[in-house]
């Protein structure tokens, strides 16, 4: 029996704690990567902000991707007369990718990483610190975002199973969330010292 077959059962037995696991590894692996590539070499290796991306990935985003693109899959325009199905799951790619990328990507993926992952330093001030980090990260977190997704996501969604979908996702994200840690805590100092700028005038 392939790794693929054994995966895809305990897909379909248990879905959740499944994608759990596997979002909160590859998550882990993205903050690997991160700071083997992007940190400076007299920086020890930081093994709290690995537990702590495990942590979001596994126990946070898994249980709510899982629900999001099962809720996706639902989402479909009327079906025309005219249309042959291959043109209606077309047309339902493009409205899944839309609401993905104009409505979860910004109003609440890119938000929640920031504002939970600013909770799990224990942030001294948290309100403060999330919304520091969402006025310098949002928009140009985003505008990567938009480069990357909707292209992505056109194919999972028209050629992913759905129960498939979260780990395609996952996948690509080793790479996604090596530049979102990179941009969570390699630019900790310019806010920092932009905050000190703030205080000092």
């Amino acid at each position: 029996m392939s790794y693929y077959t054994k995966y895809n059962q305990l897909l379909l037995k248990r879905p959740l704690v499944t994608n759990m696991v596997t979002t909160g590894i590859l998550f882990g692996s993205g903050d690997f990567l991160a700071q083997r590539l992007f940190s400076q070499n007299n920086k020890k290796y930081d093994y709290p902000r690995t537990l702590r991306a495990i942590a979001y990935g596994g126990i946070l985003f898994a249980p709510l991707g899982d629900k999001w693109y099962k809720l996706l899959n639902r989402l479909t325009v009327p079906k025309s007369l005219s249309w042959s199905d291959k043109t209606h799951n077309r047309v339902n790619t493009l409205l899944r990718v839309g609401v993905d990328q104009l409505g979860f990507a910004p109003l609440i993926a890119i938000p929640m990483y920031y504002s939970a992952m600013t909770v799990l330093e224990r942030s001294p001030d948290p309100v403060n610190d999330i919304s520091a980090k969402l006025r310098e990260h949002w928009l140009p977190t985003l505008k990567t975002n938009w480069l990357v997704w909707p292209a992505f996501q056109t194919l999972n969604f028209y050629l992913v199973p759905v129960q498939l979908r979260l780990l395609s996702v996952n996948l690509i994200s080793i790479v996604w969330n090596c530049y979102l840690s990179y941009v969570l805590n390699d630019q900790k100092s310019h806010l920092l010292h932009v905050s000190e700028e703030e205080v000092m005038v």
